[in-house]
């Protein structure tokens, strides 16, 4: 019986103990990066700005491009106004950004705005590489000679800081925002010392237009970014992290707003997870390819949130099973040992994230937060269509 109980536990154990080892050993290696400055200030950049309905927020998005610290001359901004009905690119003109519509009601999402911002730049011929911007976002001056830096030094794609535009507007943009502390700053510096990919996250990324001739954009997933970073890593080509520059997004406070985002990002994670994590293993062997692995060892490293839940059944399984077998204890030891490991990678994160200390007191909604996401992945659960997320002006 005894045997038995050991074997279950180690079963539950196993992958949560193996996330929790990845992620204290990323937290190890998260310190600040070097920041390259560019030789010369002679690349050409299109910034593409893919936008659905965005007439609330698309005029600062703008007003944010057009004050980066490039040479004017050598850069853009494109506004894909993708299927819109209202002023979004009426507005966009007005504010100084020039304008591509496109209309197409059965090809839908930002996959097919990109594709298309994307053939326009190409086929206009000015620019050296795109930059990718959400509509809801403000960015860092640097973006643009972050990004040169590295192009100069032979990097083909490269993903910025993804930051929060307003991280204290409500308790779930808090952890929401130390999360993005965590995935985002933590594990891609990381990843960067590794010489790994640090993934691509949509928002803030940069691709050279060499890059694109070779292997064009033509993922239209709810997490294309996602999908076309493994695409690119299983060609051998790992995305550079631009630790200096970010990329601020607004997230949505309200619950309806946040469960459209929610139902996008964790389904199409999900998704990408089951079409690539053999691709990626099975590259990895056979070509003995760290870009691969460590790709895999991300996929399959599920949110925070649910790394929680499987450290609170081992805790509740142990202590169960030592009512009967003393000598099940040690298991119980053990989780709390993976939840002090957990915590620091979540204060790691919440350092690197612009709050307070007053957001480590929202930590304690997080069992609410993690039953939420369950909620919401459950109902949102065999959904392929792109999600908008409804933004009211404030």
């Amino acid at each position: 019986m005894e045997i038995l109980a050991h074997i279950l536990l180690a079963a539950v154990a196993l992958p949560v103990t193996l996330a929790c080892l990845y992620l204290a050993a990323l937290t190890l290696l998260s310190a600040r990066l070097p920041r390259p400055e560019p030789r010369e200030r002679t690349l050409r950049f299109d910034v593409l700005v893919p936008a659905h309905d965005e007439s609330a927020v698309i005029v600062r998005t703008v007003q944010s491009l057009l004050a980066l610290d490039w040479p004017r001359e050598h850069f853009r901004v494109l506004v894909v106004a993708d299927n819109c009905s209202d002023d979004t690119a009426r507005l966009a003109r007005e504010a100084g950004a020039q304008v591509i519509e496109r209309q197409d009601p059965e090809r839908r999402g930002k996959g097919y705005a990109l594709e298309y911002g994307i053939a326009r730049s190409a086929r206009d011929g000015l620019a050296d590489a795109v930059a990718v911007i959400d509509a809801d976002t403000t960015v860092t001056p640097n973006l643009l000679s972050a990004c040169a830096a590295r192009i100069e030094a032979g990097a083909q794609a490269m993903q910025a800081h993804y930051g929060v535009l307003n991280p204290d507007e409500s308790w779930r943009t808090r952890i929401v925002t130390i999360a993005y502390g965590a995935f985002h700053a933590v594990r891609s510096r990381a990843r960067e010392r590794l010489g790994v990919s640090c993934g691509l996250r949509g928002n803030g990324m940069c691709l050279t237009h060499a890059l694109l001739r070779e292997h064009p954009f033509r993922i239209y997933s709810m997490t294309e970014d996602l999908e076309y970073g493994i695409v690119l890593g299983l060609n051998g080509i790992r995305v550079r992290y631009v630790d200096e520059a970010s990329a601020d997004a607004e997230l949505v406070g309200s619950g309806s707003g946040s469960r459209t985002q929610r139902q996008r990002w964790e389904g199409g994670r999900l998704n990408v997870m089951r079409r690539y994590t053999g691709p990626l293993l099975r590259a990895a062997l056979r070509r003995r390819d760290p870009v691969c692995l460590e790709l895999a060892l991300d996929l399959l490293t599920v949110p925070l949130g649910y790394i929680v839940l499987q450290i609170a059944a081992l805790f509740a399984l142990a202590l169960i099973a030592a009512i009967f077998l003393p000598g099940m204890l040690g298991w119980a030891g053990l989780a709390l040992a993976l939840a002090g490991v957990l915590a620091l990678h979540a204060l790691r994160g919440w350092q690197l994230c612009p709050l307070g200390p007053r957001a480590l007191l929202d930590l304690a909604r997080v069992p609410f937060f993690v039953v939420w996401k369950l909620v919401v992945l459950l109902r949102g659960r065999g959904n392929r269509r792109w999600i908008r997320t409804d933004r009211t002006p404030r």
